[in-house]
């Protein structure tokens, strides 16, 4: 039952990303109210910052960026992973 837990290529990681492409690209008005605006957030932070410190700040804002969609990207496979290794035991 654990190989249902270990993260790799398989069905359910394409599943989760069929899913990203499909009904995670709708949202809702509920959704909405929690999105996280990132590019809007950025640009704000970037007005304010001095012209020689732009290049820098925008560089760690992309990077800071990159490294919450991974963050999200696994704690999303992981949680569906395991709900799905739970009712296979729960099955069986």
């Amino acid at each position: 039952m654990n190989k249902l837990r270990e993260v790799k290529d398989d069905l359910l990681k394409e599943w989760i990303e069929f899913r990203e492409e499909t009904a995670f690209c709708e949202m809702t008005p509920q959704d909405k109210k929690y999105c996280i605006y990132f590019d809007e957030i950025s640009e704000r932070i970037l007005k304010n910052v001095p012209e020689q410190n732009k290049k820098y700040v925008k560089k760690q804002l992309e990077e800071l960026d990159k490294n919450y969609m991974e963050y999200l990207d696994y704690w999303n496979e992981k949680y569906y992973r395991n709900g799905f290794a739970d009712v296979i035991e729960l099955l069986s």
